[in-house]
């Protein structure tokens, strides 16, 4: 084995066997099967010279970027969040604190995780007023609705907003 086979650099490297290929050259008579129209076919926009597929051109159909929504001024209705600028939270009720935990329990994220409620780990989670509380418990989450934290502090329990 040669001293210049065992190290790899940039002097000896080469493309695998059999993944280039020679350039087609178009254009030169019939046997060569890329003769008369050079593979571009009879006639047409795509036969003339300068042809070329514009980017985001979707075959005449009308292109992704006049379907989809803009954002526009700060004033409009439909300049509010959308899409990828949309804030996610966990929905997490009253009634399934009351069912999942025993009193005077501490319910964190990972409580709730643990029970089964709240599973994604990084989507915030919010507790809602939906349903009935009547134990104290020691609630800590990244928000609460104004129905869920009167709840919450009615039944003796304590509400505590996450950073």
């Amino acid at each position: 084995m040669a001293d210049d086979e065992r190290f790899i650099g940039l002097h000896n490297l080469k493309p695998a066997k059999g993944s280039t290929h020679r350039r087609k050259r178009v254009g030169r008579g019939e046997g060569s099967g890329v003769g008369k129209t050079s593979g571009r076919g009879q006639k047409g926009a795509g036969a003339r010279s300068g042809a070329k597929s514009r980017v985001a051109f979707e075959g005449g159909q009308n292109p992704i970027q006049r379907r989809m929504r803009k954002l526009r001024g700060p004033h409009m209705k439909k300049s509010m969040p959308f899409e990828m600028f949309r804030t996610q939270t966990q929905p997490v009720n009253v009634a399934d604190l009351e069912a999942r935990f025993d009193a005077g329990a501490e319910v964190t994220p990972d409580s709730l995780r643990a029970a089964g409620l709240a599973t994604r780990r990084d989507v915030p989670v919010k507790i809602l007023g939906e349903g009935e509380l009547g134990k104290a418990l020691t609630v800590q989450a990244h928000g609460f609705s104004a129905s869920a934290r009167e709840k919450i502090e009615a039944a003796g329990g304590s509400a505590t907003v996450l950073e």
